[in-house]
């Protein structure tokens, strides 16, 4: 398991990313310097990466996934529902992406982050009590 800290404008979010090459290929790249597109309860941002992207590709989500969306090259974190969401208010995307990892904690003030705000994304190395 590799942790993760994101930072946002207002607030700080940890998380996980799971085994695996896709998501070492993104920790081993970090810190990363990424700027906020906002989509309902969803933040993605351009990440590219130099390495094969496979994985099982999905539309539902959960509250506090980390994904990975192949078509535009970007990292996805979810904090709530997205246009497509239903009655279950869990996340649901138009296009398919790559189950990464989990965020921890509180992450509903994300939604605060700001549309093209800067987003820092970087290696953690203790747990932080999260």
């Amino acid at each position: 398991m590799s942790l993760i800290t994101v930072r946002t404008r207002n607030g700080e979010y940890h998380g996980e990313l799971f085994p695996g090459f896709l998501p070492d290929t993104i920790w081993l790249s970090l810190p990363k310097k990424l700027t906020v597109n906002m989509l309902g309860g969803m933040i993605y941002c351009e990440c590219p990466v130099d390495c094969p992207v496979e994985g099982e590709l999905i539309t539902k989500l959960e509250t506090g996934d980390i994904a990975y969306w192949p078509k535009a090259e970007a990292i996805c974190f979810f904090f709530g529902p997205t246009p497509l969401s239903g009655d279950d208010g869990e996340p649901v995307t138009p296009y398919p992406v790559i189950r990464i990892g989990r965020l921890r904690g509180d992450i509903s003030s994300m939604e605060d982050a700001g549309d093209r705000q800067r987003l820092s994304l970087e290696r953690a190395f203790s747990d932080d009590g999260q």
